[in-house]
């Protein structure tokens, strides 16, 4: 009994990793409306998915791998620095839109993105402010979220490709880390295509 039991407990685990393989490999294989980097890992759970954005090289920055993983973006941190550790970071997500059914439009997820931070913080200021344009000509709706008692300074773009809408976003424990940051995050917008 317990023999027969190994067995099928063995033969479970090799049909959910091939069940895994060939998702990964699916997902790997479909066409992009966007220039989406997919990534599958190993997990608890069998195979783990993450999609974002696929953004350029910008000279002084680089992406924490690590980090990517562990907060499901493309994440990008000052070169000596990690993602955990700079003053200041940028990192870009990709939102596929059949995994959120509840956000309807771009509308929709900008005015859930400012509940969010109102809700951690009332006090914060949200202005709207020039739009960032991507390497093909996708103007970027954009806004700045100064915190008013505690948080970070940020500038987020968004924008939407196809089945994803696409977040674009600069991070900094203070102000002028953000002024310092925020050329690196035009040229990383200003680069990002659709399309390679």
């Amino acid at each position: 009994m317990q023999v027969q039991s190994i067995i099928q407990i063995a033969k479970g685990k090799k049909m959910r990793t091939l069940t895994s393989l060939v998702l990964a490999l699916l997902v790997l294989s479909t066409p992009a409306f966007a220039e989406i980097e997919k990534v599958a890992v190993p997990c608890d759970e069998g195979m783990c998915l993450f999609w974002w954005p696929k953004l350029p090289a910008v000279n002084g920055w680089h992406q924490d791998r690590d980090s990517c993983l562990t907060y499901k973006v493309n994440a990008q941190a000052p070169n000596g620095y990690s993602f955990v550790n700079a003053e200041a970071v940028i990192y870009a997500n990709a939102l596929y839109k059949p995994r959120i059914p509840d956000i309807a439009s771009m509308e929709m997820l900008i005015e859930n993105d400012k509940e969010k931070f109102l809700s951690t913080d009332p006090s914060i200021i949200i202005t709207r402010v020039a739009s960032q344009t991507t390497g093909d000509g996708q103007d970027l709706r954009s806004f700045a979220f100064i915190p008013g008692n505690s948080g970070n300074w940020e500038r987020v773009s968004y924008g939407e490709e196809g089945d994803f809408f696409l977040i674009f976003t600069v991070s900094s424990k203070t102000e002028d880390g953000l002024n310092r940051a925020l050329p690196a995050y035009e040229q990383f917008i200003s680069h990002y295509r659709e399309r390679p």
